[in-house]
This record gives structure tokens, C-alpha cells and sequence, in this order.
């Protein structure tokens, strides 16, 4: 039948859509007001960037734009750029400009709101300067400048939505917070409310300290003797205060001061990052959230294979925190694999079936993920500490975290396991310190496993605690007279499981290449080759492996080009 098409489809996006579809920040965009290049040199405080290129004297400079801003990012270098030269003009010293140049980042690697260190080492930058909305968390290599953007806020509007929220003016604690991108606004506006008697306000600044009561936030005590009160540093207690936020704050921060503070009151602003005005999030539900989260935590506190699921590259100390991790889940003798895929989506995350769950390693934002779509559930370090706890030691308080500071180290979750890893092997076979021959081991002495949501009996939620009952000659094995240290088997150990044969990789065993061989129906490209017909089927021989590209987008080196340039 002859196809009725008339052209071929369009298979690419239209020019004059890419810049606006398929962004999260469209209604935003849509909603802002058009500027002028005068309002765009504050907005974009063209000249405070140009003072401190100069001053630290940059060559290379990446500016990261959130999708929103896109749009504005060539006027910004054009504007930056002019004013790079006219103070060098002034200044007679044109050298100072010589070999500057100006990289727009415009996808970003992870999360909008992190650095993208990534993308401006492939501009070989020497610093990042980062427009909008910024979790501030530490970088781990380059130097940065935030430019929060200055929003334009109507002070009157503010003060009368917090008049109705807070209507009694002597007894209400209120703390003022703000978005970073209005952060400059929170100060007059606790001025105008004390004018109005108020009497219990608390401004508060910009401080570097994601893992503090407040997150990147210190008090800011406008009253002397309240000052004096609080001279101590109790900023950690705030039970008795409410907050007011101007701007639509993020999920995280909503979950994370739903059990810091008595209450959370949202003014809405139109250019929010988040949520359009008309869309203001609603902080009473963060009880019902808070109960799914703990949901997602009782689901993965029977998982066996536990995926650690790296969404920053740039946030300081995320590599200790991915070591950390490991330590905890094989103390907890499950198995944990590091995934590295970029920005999360459903299809990503489904290419691994056997995976039970996985946890965020990302800053205090972006450790959040919303589990729509998702076929296993995806939590932050702080939730699978609980997790791993077990049922009589775990205690949900309504606390919660997103980020990964706090993530304690070194602490062993399980009673009857320690483990030492051998220099040259990835992970050492563990055994239980008193499994004596024709005696009960602690696998078989623990109590049943059931999930709390099914009620299913869980064999299967420790597969890395293997019992051995007669210990190869090529291994350790612990004095019956010395409890206290365990027993490590060699990777060449031969273990048994009642079903068969243990999978093993590189003498470790695997889960993984356990489910590949036994539940996956595809193994992989070249899988028809091993039909065992080996005499019937002509097998080609293998060609020479020969080097090739190596290197970043921005230039790579091809065979021996490589090692001319070395």
C-alpha cells in the first residue's frame, strides 16, 4: 500500500524552536518582562564580573546559564566582552585582554543549580562564573564566581502577605528568608516590618554551609538583645521559629526544614526557578512526602544489589562520600555498583534490571529525585543510613537530608562482619567470625526477613554474607580460641550455593553477572556467536586492535598523534 506522506518527516528540531522547547523554565521565560540593556547591565552585574576577571586576571572564562537565561547569555558576552576592553582602554594596558576568552555552557552535565566543572574543562576555563540560582555547594577544582542575577521585588506586596500570615506582632519568632537570586531584598524588608512593631524578626545572609540548620543561610539578629541572647551560636535550635521564604523555595529545602522549624509560610515571586507564581508549592503537605520517602526507604531495606548513583563530578569530597557508601552496604552484606550516567531519566536508570535501588551521591538539591516513572525506588545517603539500620534500630524522627554531608564514616552496620580489602582485590569474600564446622552459623541463626510492604519472606537481602562451610587451604581462617578477628577466604575460593555454582568475577562474587546469567533473556551483542555448534559455524578471525581517539570533544588525538604530542 502506497504510503499517503507527501515529504519525509522532520526529524530534527526547528531553528527556531530550540531554544524554547523542551525546557522546564518555559512558562518562567514566558512570564518575564522584557528588559532593556541597561536593566540586563544590573540584572547580569556585568560590572562587578568584569572587576573580578580582571583582578584574578582570568583567561579562559566558561559562563553557565540556567535554561532560563539562555536566551540573555549572547547579549551577556557581548556586554562582558565590551566591558573587558573599554577598561582595558582606559587602563592602557591592552595585554590584559590579550588571548581572554568568553565560553557559554549551556547544557549542563548534572543539575542546573551545581558548577559544572565537566563542561569548562573541555573549554580548558580557568574559572566559572554561575547566573541564577546556585546550591553552593564547595567545587573540588575550579575557582568560581556567582552571579545570582538582581530580581527587581515589591516591597509593599511582601510586607502585606506577611502581615496575613503573621498577625500577631510580639509573640510570632519569624525568620526572612529568601531565595539566593533575592537574598539582597531580605534586609529592607525586615526593617520595614520591625517599623511596622514587629519585634521578633530575624534577617538572614548568604553563608557557604549547606550542612547548616538552615542551609547556606546564617541568622541575622536585627534586634541587640536578642543578639546578645543568641551570642552563644544557638542557631540550631529553631523549633520555635517560623519562616517566611520569598521566592517558591526548592522540594529539598522544604522537606529538609519541614522538622527544623514550626511552620514554613512561601511568598511567590514571578521569576522563580522553580514554580510559576501560580503554582506556589504547598508546605503542609510535607508530612505526606516525608511518609512516602520513608516508604521508599522500607523498600530498600530488603534490596539486595544496591546501585550508588553519581550525579555531581564537581562537589567537594563526593569521591570520599562514594567510598563511604561502599563500606556501609557491604557491611550491611549487600552489593552496591557505581553508576555514572549524567542526568537522570527513566530509560537510564531501567537499563539496569538488576538493580533493587539506588542512592543519590549529588548535591543537597539534586540528591532529590522525584520517582515519577521510575521503576526502582532512588534515595540520599542520609535515607539509606536508615535503610540499613535494621528494624529495631531504626527510628524515623521526620528529619531528612538530601546531600552528602553528614554521611558518617567507618561506622559498621552489622554486629558479626568486618572486612579488610587485600591490595589487588576489588572485594574479599566474607565470612562470619564464629561459623565453626558442624555448628550454626550467624546467617542461619538471624531471624527471618520480611518486607514490610508485602509481607513476603526475603532470602536473598545479603547475598554478599557467604557461608563456607570448609574453609580453602588458600585462605584465612580465625582461631577457634580468637574471636575477634574475621575470616577472609582468597578470590580463588570455590563457593557453593544449594542451587549450584556462586557467579564469580575475577574470583569476587557477583550478583550481578549471577542475574545476567540466570534472569536476563538478552546478554549482549555477539551472544548468537556461543550456540556450541563451534565446528558448523565459521568464525572469522579477530582483526589487530589498534588505538584510537583519545582526549575531549574540543580536540582529540588520533593513534600516534597521541604519542608525538606525550
Amino acid at each position: 500500500m502506497a504510503s499517503e506522506l507527501s515529504a519525509p518527516p522532520v526529524l530534527s528540531t526547528p531553528a527556531e524552536l530550540t531554544f524554547t522547547e523542551d525546557f522546564s523554565a518555559v512558562a518562567v521565560e514566558a512570564n518575564r518582562p522584557h528588559r532593556s540593556d541597561e536593566e540586563l547591565f544590573e540584572v547580569y552585574e556585568i560590572a562587578r564580573t568584569a572587576d573580578e576577571i580582571q583582578t584574578q586576571k582570568w583567561k579562559r572564562i566558561a559562563l553557565q546559564f540556567p535554561d532560563a537565561m539562555l536566551p540573555d547569555a549572547p547579549w551577556v558576552v557581548d556586554a562582558l566582552g565590551k566591558e573587558l576592553r573599554r577598561r582595558s582602554e582606559n587602563a592602557n594596558a591592552p595585554s590584559q585582554v590579550q588571548g581572554q576568552r568568553l565560553y557559554i555552557l549551556a547544557d549542563t552535565s548534572y543539575s542546573a543549580c551545581c558548577v559544572d566543572e565537566i563542561a569548562a574543562e573541555h573549554a580548558d576555563a580557568d574559572a566559572v562564573v554561575h547566573y541564577g540560582r546556585a546550591c553552593l555547594s564547595p567545587t573540588s577544582r575550579l575557582p568560581v564566581l556567582h552571579i545570582f542575577t538582581r530580581q527587581k521585588l515589591d516591597y509593599d506586596a511582601v510586607v502585606e502577605a506577611f502581615e496575613k500570615e503573621f498577625q500577631d506582632k510580639a509573640e510570632h519568632k519569624v525568620i526572612v528568608m529568601a531565595d539566593v537570586m533575592f537574598q539582597e531584598h531580605v534586609k529592607p524588608v525586615c526593617e520595614l516590618l520591625r517599623a511596622k512593631g514587629y519585634s521578633h524578626i530575624i534577617a538572614t545572609e548568604i553563608a557557604r554551609d549547606p550542612s547548616g540548620t538552615i542551609p547556606n543561610r546564617k541568622l541575622l539578629y536585627l534586634d541587640p538583645a536578642s543578639q546578645e541572647n543568641n551570642a552563644a551560636g544557638n542557631d540550631d535550635d529553631l523549633h520555635a521559629h517560623h519562616l517566611f521564604h520569598i521566592s517558591n523555595p526548592p522540594t529539598s529545602l522544604l522537606l529538609t526544614l519541614s522538622s527544623r522549624l514550626a511552620s514554613l509560610r512561601i511568598y511567590a515571586t514571578p521569576s522563580s526557578p522553580y514554580t510559576t507564581a501560580s503554582e506556589v508549592p504547598d508546605p503542609s503537605a510535607t508530612p505526606s512526602m516525608l511518609r512516602r520517602r520513608y516508604a521508599l526507604v522500607i523498600r530498600l531495606a530488603t534490596a539486595s544489589i544496591i546501585g550508588i548513583l553519581v550525579n555531581t563530578l564537581s562537589v567537594k569530597n563526593y569521591m570520599s562520600t562514594i567510598a563511604t557508601l561502599r563500606e556501609q552496604i557491604a557491611a550491611a552484606g549487600k552489593k552496591s555498583y557505581t553508576i555514572v550516567v549524567g542526568k537522570l531519566n527513566t530509560a537510564k536508570l531501567a537499563n539496569f534490571a538488576e538493580i533493587d535501588g539506588w542512592v543519590v551521591v549529588g548535591c543537597w538539591e539534586s540528591g532529590l529525585v522525584e520517582q515519577d516513572g521510575l521503576w526502582k525506588p532512588v534515595i540520599t545517603p542520609f535515607e539509606l543510613g536508615l535503610a540499613l539500620q535494621g528494624e529495631e534500630t531504626r527510628i524515623w524522627t521526620g528529619e531528612w537530608w538530601g546531600g552528602i554531608e553528614g554521611v558518617k564514616g567507618g561506622e559498621d552496620k552489622s554486629k558479626d562482619i568486618e572486612a579488610e580489602t587485600k591490595e589487588g582485590e576489588e572485594e574479599p569474600v566474607l565470612v562470619p567470625d564464629d561459623d565453626v564446622a558442624g555448628g550454626v552459623d550467624d546467617e542461619e541463626s538471624e531471624p527471618p526477613e520480611f518486607d514490610l510492604r508485602t509481607g513476603k519472606l526475603v532470602s536473598h537481602s545479603r547475598p554478599m554474607r557467604v557461608v563456607i562451610r570448609d574453609a580453602s587451604t588458600n585462605g584465612t581462617q580465625t582461631n577457634n580460641d580468637d574471636k575477634s578477628t574475621p575470616r577472609t577466604i582468597s578470590s580463588s575460593a570455590v563457593v557453593k550455593r544449594a542451587t549450584g555454582d556462586v557467579a564469580l568475577v575475577n574470583g569476587v562474587v557477583s550478583p550481578g553477572a549471577q542475574f545476567l546469567r540466570s534472569q536476563r533473556t538478552w546478554q549482549g551483542l555477539g551472544s548468537d556467536f556461543n550456540t556450541g555448534e563451534e565446528d558448523e559455524v565459521e568464525v572469522e578471525e579477530s582483526t589487530l586492535v589498534e588505538e584510537g581517539r583519545s582526549g575531549i570533544a574540543r580536540g582529540y588525538a588520533v593513534g600516534e598523534e597521541q604519542s608525538q604530542r606525550t
